[in-house]
């Protein structure tokens, strides 16, 4: 079974516009139309078997729409997440629905959503997080939106890990996104339930450092992951199968991790 921990899709009446932009801002070509519809056939096409859906709300006043679409695509090929904003005063509110909806986790960009990982506005966010017992997953590392600041460095993402150390964390980009040797150096191995998903290595990470990051960390807590539709899971699938692992980690890695951590 394959599960693709890190996927982005966009409600009809914006998927053309977000993924035009994105597509522009980055320089890469997309190998999806953004639609729900042509991932699930792209997903036939590469052997994917479910995806997360990640959504991110990059205003307060995004979120409730946005919980409500991802929670109509929960079910069959999706597994959604939600997601909330550090500026909403009903932040803890949304939470209480995000659960009421039956989403898996929430999906933070700090980035996108103007804050830095580790600052001391965002621990509140973090602690009504835990509370509820969500998983989170955060974009980690540069993002093009913001290549000047990156809001969730290394060093960043360990202070965070250090004042949150119960709350289940996915660190995106196998732990920082163009940061990998320090994340072999500093991230790999840290205790607790941290993950590390391998959306966008297909093309953006030596073979020989994503395998020595993944043995460092362990096999038990990779989680298969493309960051479609910016690049393949066909791709990164073809990289793990070429390290030096055992059957059993990559069965774990490939969608066993995935549906421990979310109960599927």
């Amino acid at each position: 079974m394959l599960i693709d921990f890190h996927v982005h899709c966009f409600n009809p009446k914006i998927a053309e516009r977000a993924v035009s932009q994105l597509k522009e801002r980055a320089d890469i070509e997309p190998l999806t139309n953004g639609l729900i519809e042509d991932t699930v056939k792209k997903f036939d096409e590469w052997g994917v078997d479910r995806g997360v859906l990640l959504p991110i709300a990059t205003k307060p006043t995004q979120q409730k729409i946005l919980n409500d679409w991802c929670a109509e695509q929960d079910g069959g090929r999706f597994i959604s997440f939600g997601s909330v904003h550090p500026d909403a005063e009903d932040m803890c509110e949304e939470l209480d629905r995000i659960t009421a909806l039956g989403l898996h986790g929430i999906k933070l960009h700090p980035d996108y959503q103007g804050y830095m990982v580790d600052e001391e506005r965002a621990d509140f966010m973090y602690d009504e997080i835990e509370k509820r017992g969500l998983p989170v997953i955060f974009h980690a590392g540069f993002d093009v939106v913001s290549p000047a600041l990156i809001h969730c460095t290394v060093t960043g993402a360990l202070n965070m890990l250090e004042k949150h150390p119960h709350m289940k964390v996915i660190l995106a980009h196998l732990g920082g996104n163009d940061s990998h040797q320090q994340v072999l150096d500093l991230l790999a191995g840290h205790g607790g339930e941290v993950y590390l998903d391998t959306a966008f290595t297909g093309r953006y990470v030596a073979d020989g450092l994503m395998e020595k990051i993944i043995k460092k960390h362990g096999a038990d807590r990779i989680l298969f992951a493309s960051d479609c539709p910016w690049d393949s899971p066909a791709v990164i699938r073809d990289k793990i199968l070429r390290m030096d692992l055992s059957d059993d980690d990559r069965e774990m890695i490939f969608s066993g991790n995935a549906r421990r951590l979310l109960g599927v």
